[in-house]
């Protein structure tokens, strides 16, 4: 049984109308970004009074740093998800692809990477850096597990592999390729995770 519906019909309107607010929100997001997004935006997105808005969310800060709570325990779960048997690259590779997917769906606004205001006012919040460690620290420990079973470079420090992998999921070649390629989803998907794992010179020798 889901957890919406265990909730009373007034509870499972409000939640509803809170997951709305919240895709209309990341919509926004990722095409206006956070310095000009306003409440405004997205209560009209949504339909909703300013005042009505207000009740689920009591400032933009608030609005945005759970849309970027719900992104990151979008992530957890569907790497929770995965197999265990799975090999570590495997793993890698299929949430970087879960994540582009997302962006590539307008739901991905990485606005950590761009905006350092959002960023301090991220790190206030103790619920967004819980998650953030968490999530790290699984795929740590997945970055160690690939260099040991000789699938991922030794020579690498684990945070140079790590924070190459974060700074795939905002790459703007992805946004380039979806405005100015003729390639559908999948096709920008696949070339750039060969450009992840394998780079774009030929082996040599």
């Amino acid at each position: 049984m889901s957890i919406l519906s265990k909730l009373s019909f007034k509870d499972q309107a409000f939640k509803l109308r809170e997951d709305a607010i919240l895709d209309a929100a990341t919509r926004i997001l990722a095409s206006k970004g956070f310095d000009l997004m306003t409440m405004d935006d997205v209560a009209l997105e949504v339909g909703l009074s300013k005042p009505s808005l207000y009740k689920h969310f009591k400032s933009k800060d608030d609005l945005v740093a759970e849309a970027m709570i719900r992104l990151l325990d979008g992530a957890q779960t569907f790497l929770d998800a995965l197999p265990r048997e799975h090999a570590p690259t495997r793993k890698l590779v299929a949430l970087l692809e879960w994540a582009m997917r997302v962006r590539l769906d307008g739901g991905l606004p990485f606005l950590p990477s761009t905006s350092p205001q959002v960023r301090d006012m991220l790190t206030r919040n103790l619920r967004y850096v819980t998650r953030v460690l968490k999530l790290n620290g699984q795929l740590e420990k997945i970055v160690q597990a690939g260099k040991k079973a000789g699938e991922l470079r030794m020579d690498l420090p684990d945070d140079v592999i790590l924070f190459s992998y974060y700074a795939r999921t905002c790459d703007p070649a992805v946004d380039y390729l979806r405005l100015y390629s003729k390639m559908n989803n999948d096709e920008i998907i696949q070339h750039m995770l060969s450009v992840y794992l394998d780079g774009v010179a030929l082996p040599q020798g």
